[in-house]
């Protein structure tokens, strides 16, 4: 199945595969630790393409401007479903290639290439504006804050601690936490208000295998 052309174009087949991708997204997303949000989108952009192909198809309401409409959201639903099966499914460890034959997507050659280990780190910011809590929004070193991770990654590992005094060695963040979507948030008690946490981030591949790590970076827990 080529990796280019497995969305149908034709509306009639669209709409069968797309109602099967939709379907079978739906029970397994979660497994698939796919983006709740995203899911979210994906649905309403199904639901205003199946609204304006009907509208497109009706003699009463077919116009030229319907007909339009309907070309522009099933282009822009493709393009959605392009990205979303490239940076959360091609290539994802917990997608087996029998739910690639269920979704419509290609399947892997019986070779596979290796997923790259990480040769950048995550750079981030940390958001403190809410009591008790401080927010990691992560992303890829140089990528302008773009939420993609790198290739073959399958998220961060967010290495941290409460330290009086800035950590000697990596070995002395004895906190650690993974993500696979940006961002990531922390949760502490009242009476931890005003101590230091130090965070160190990396990328994980979907083997496992680690990149390099971040510098380490401190914030006072509001």
């Amino acid at each position: 199945m080529s990796t280019t052309d497995y969305i149908p174009h034709q509306d009639g087949k669209f709409l069968q595969w797309v109602n099967n991708f939709i379907n079978y997204l739906g029970t397994t997303a979660r497994k698939f630790d796919f983006p709740e949000d995203l899911y979210t989108d994906l649905t309403a952009q199904h639901a205003d393409f199946v609204q304006k192909l009907t509208a497109a198809e009706e003699p009463a309401t077919r116009t030229k401007l319907t007909v339009k409409a309907k070309n522009d959201a099933r282009a822009a639903f493709k393009t959605a479903i392009r990205k979303a099966v490239k940076e959360y499914l091609a290539n994802n460890h917990l997608v087996t290639d029998e739910d690639r034959e269920g979704l419509g997507i290609p399947v892997h050659k019986t070779t596979r290439t290796p997923a790259p280990v990480a040769t950048t780190y995550p750079d981030f910011d940390v958001d403190s504006s809410v009591i008790r809590r401080l927010t990691i929004h992560f992303y890829d070193q140089g990528s302008k804050k773009s939420k993609a991770k790198p290739a073959g990654q399958h998220g961060a590992e967010i290495k941290w601690a409460i330290l009086d005094a800035p950590p000697a060695t990596l070995g002395d963040l004895n906190q650690s936490s993974f993500d696979t979507h940006t961002p990531f948030t922390l949760q502490f008690d009242e009476n931890q208000r005003g101590l230091t946490v130090y965070f160190c981030l990396c990328w994980e591949n979907t083997r496992g295998e680690k990149g390099p790590w971040s510098e380490i970076v401190s914030a006072i827990i509001p």
